[in-house]
């Protein structure tokens, strides 16, 4: 998979993703990552990427020109259309299964604000859809954009050791994740809970479900009406108290 980031500051992205697990992952081939620097695509000798908005108001907005030219520049390269979304504070907030319908893409173009924003126009013209990561506001695109990025590359396949390394995961399924513990296994006269240090499979596979329901009903309710629960689920939850 190959994901772009038009950006004002290709080397934060590029600092950020060449770290660790996705630096790793670029490094054998799995995934190609690019930033590009937007003001490449400045048509005047200042390299403004940005003007006043129509009507007034404080702050500057990013220009259409310069973000359509970048675009449309990707596009030839790639000899294809990409998928282009743009991360906004006004988009729809972003869940485990948008990134898992995201990572099958073969090429994904983000593009990141700053200032007051982006011109409509070159939304609408060229935008698929837009991504928040949450209902709040930060100075730019760039860290939403890489969350985005890191979210969906340690989806495909070869990026993590196992796929056993996401599926068990908070959100994968729809539940939270089930507490997990590592030796020793006494610390400070907390145990660790039996059932984990008796090599029984079916009993730590019934101990971590039966977990991962605790935890989201105490933690995020909101998700469990989202989930197909089983009627042994049901039963369960209810003999706790939270259904």
């Amino acid at each position: 998979m190959r994901i772009d980031i038009i950006t004002l500051f290709p080397e934060m992205c590029e600092t950020v993703l060449g770290e660790s697990i996705i630096g790793r992952a670029q490094k054998k081939g799995t995934v190609e990552l690019h930033a590009h620097q937007l003001r490449d695509f400045a048509f005047d000798k200042h390299k403004r990427v940005d003007d006043t908005t129509y009507g007034g108001g404080m702050g500057m907005l990013m220009k259409a020109e310069p973000i359509a030219l970048c675009f449309e520049h990707l596009c030839e390269e790639l000899g294809t259309r990409p998928h282009l979304v743009y991360m906004s504070p006004k988009g729809q907030v972003l869940t485990q299964q948008r990134v898992r319908e995201l990572s099958a893409l073969s090429n994904l173009v983000i593009l990141c604000g700053h200032y007051e924003g982006v011109d409509q126009r070159v939304l609408d013209e060229y935008v698929d859809e837009e991504i928040s990561i949450g209902d709040y506001v930060l100075t730019g695109g760039e860290l939403p954009a890489l969350v985005l990025t890191d979210s969906i590359c340690r989806m495909i396949p070869e990026v993590l050791s196992d796929d056993l390394c996401f599926e068990d995961e908070s959100h994968y399924n729809g539940l939270l994740e089930y507490p997990q513990y590592t030796k020793p296994s006494v610390w400070r006269g907390k145990e660790v809970p039996e059932v984990l240090l008796s090599g029984h499979h079916a009993n730590i596979e019934q101990w971590r479900h039966e977990n991962s329901l605790l935890e989201t009903a105490e933690k995020r309710p909101d998700l469990l009406r989202k989930v197909s629960l089983s009627d042994r689920d049901r039963q369960f939850l209810q003999k706790h108290g939270l259904l």
